[in-house]
């Protein structure tokens, strides 16, 4: 995925969206997928998370998919096993429907990239 380019739909995602029905037995949103990314990314296992750890957990997820892409930079994990990113280059500049396929490529690079699509 280039940045220097205007984001469209990725043709991947529907293998996305499809990955992760089996996996769920639901088809989740962006968001969802994010949490799940982040939940995975944590590796504490499914339990019931604070609304602020959910929250945490969705940004986790963007970090994890974006970090090969330059945008975060994995720095450590803390004292209760949370990874921390700091922001290593800006997004670019997007309107709101570009910024999701953005995300929707970068989360079919990571998948793709696991091997899991």
């Amino acid at each position: 995925m280039q940045a220097e380019t205007t984001p469209q739909a990725d043709a991947r995602w529907p293998l996305v969206l499809t990955y992760m029905e089996e996996l769920t037995g639901k088809q989740p949103d962006l968001n969802g997928i994010l949490f799940l990314l982040g939940i995975n990314a944590l590796g504490q296992g499914l339990r019931s998370f604070a609304k602020e750890e959910k929250q945490d957990l969705m940004h986790l997820g963007i970090c994890i998919v974006l970090a090969p892409h330059g945008h975060w930079h994995y720095t450590h994990k803390d004292g209760d096993g949370w990874p921390h990113y700091e922001p290593a280059k800006p997004m670019p500049m997007l309107a709101l429907e570009e910024q999701e396929f953005y995300l929707q490529a970068a989360v079919a690079d990571y998948l793709q990239a696991e091997g899991l699509i």
